[in-house]
């Protein structure tokens, strides 16, 4: 049975000009604000607000706050399951780059950033709904994440990926409206103030299994902490102007899609629990629909059952099984 999977790599730019692809899940945060009659404006105003968000950061030798911009790249990345040149759209994430318009130098900057997945989107869809839907009480499916932990790490430790990206990826979420986060005394320059939640989520055990740890810092002049999933050492391994332009692109979407935790007019203080009910935040002038993103969630968990879960079952848990 063929189990050496293999990766292509397909990169497109995020501007003004995007439109999402066939194989681009629709819920993915980029894609969401580039379809409806304002798409074009969406796009405008949201990369406005990444390069205002990342002069304020890198304020040093920048008296006009406006040496740098931020060029963004959707990585997408397709999975051959047999070796014949069929393939299933496993991960998309973004790439950041930076342009010093003082130096007229690019700089690269860090991927991961916004975490796209089919198959996680059938873990948490229809594989959790469906173990639930019966139960009395709440509980998660043996070996839950497996399968797609081990993808990921499979996919960061490929030559594919060794060839394209010279650091391992971060990715940069929300953080849970269901716990309270304590701030601690460390702060670092860029990643600002950390914090440490009460308990641990499924979400944290979820990017576990995918080989990722995960701390909470709230930058300099926002208003709540981000989630930041790596590997190795997050506040050595990556340069001021990488973390800047993670936290430049994740804290702009997060003011469009949760501005009642990252828009919010009061500042999160020494414990801090985020809430989705917040009547207390300012709305951008970025329109998406939150609603249609929670129902596409599921469409896509269901595609991934049919299209990769289910035909490529007996592979999957073969290769599942002797991946180390």
């Amino acid at each position: 049975m063929y189990t050496d999977f293999t990766f292509t790599i397909k990169s497109t730019a995020f501007d003004e000009n995007y439109r999402p692809s066939n194989n681009t899940r629709i819920t993915t945060n980029f894609a969401n604000l580039a379809r409806g009659e304002r798409r074009q404006e969406n796009l405008c105003n949201t990369l406005r607000m990444i390069n205002n968000r990342f002069n304020a950061l890198a304020h040093w030798d920048n008296p006009n706050a406006d040496r740098y911009s931020v060029r963004l790249e959707i990585v997408s990345v397709n999975m051959d399951i047999e070796g014949n040149g069929q393939t299933f759209p496993t991960i998309e994430v973004l790439k950041t780059n930076i342009v010093d318009h003082e130096t007229n130098e690019y700089i690269e900057g860090i991927v991961g950033n916004n975490f796209s997945s089919y198959v996680r989107d059938y873990d948490f869809s229809v594989l959790l709904q469906d173990h639930n839907r019966d139960q009395p009480k709440f509980s998660i499916p043996d070996n839950f994440g497996d399968l797609h932990g081990k993808i990921f790490k499979y996919f960061v430790n490929s030559e594919t990926y060794q060839q394209n990206f010279k650091k391992p990826p971060v990715i940069c979420l929300s953080v849970s409206d269901s716990k309270i986060y304590y701030r601690n005394e460390n702060q670092h320059p860029v990643l600002g103030f950390e914090y440490q939640p009460n308990e641990s989520s499924l979400t944290e055990q979820y990017f576990k299994k995918m080989g990722l740890q995960v701390r909470y810092f709230m930058p300099p002049n926002s208003v709540a902490p981000l989630a930041f999933y790596f590997v190795g050492d997050l506040l050595n391994n990556y340069t001021n102007l990488e973390l800047i332009s993670t936290i430049s692109t994740m804290e702009t979407f997060q003011k469009i899609y949760r501005p009642e935790i990252y828009n919010a007019n009061a500042i999160a203080g020494q414990c801090y629990q985020p809430k989705l009910k917040n009547q207390d935040h300012s709305v951008t002038q970025i329109i998406y629909d939150r609603s249609e993103r929670s129902l596409l969630a599921n469409e896509q968990g269901k595609f991934a059952e049919e299209h990769f879960i289910k035909p490529y079952k007996a592979v999957l848990e073969q290769w599942s099984a002797a991946f180390t």
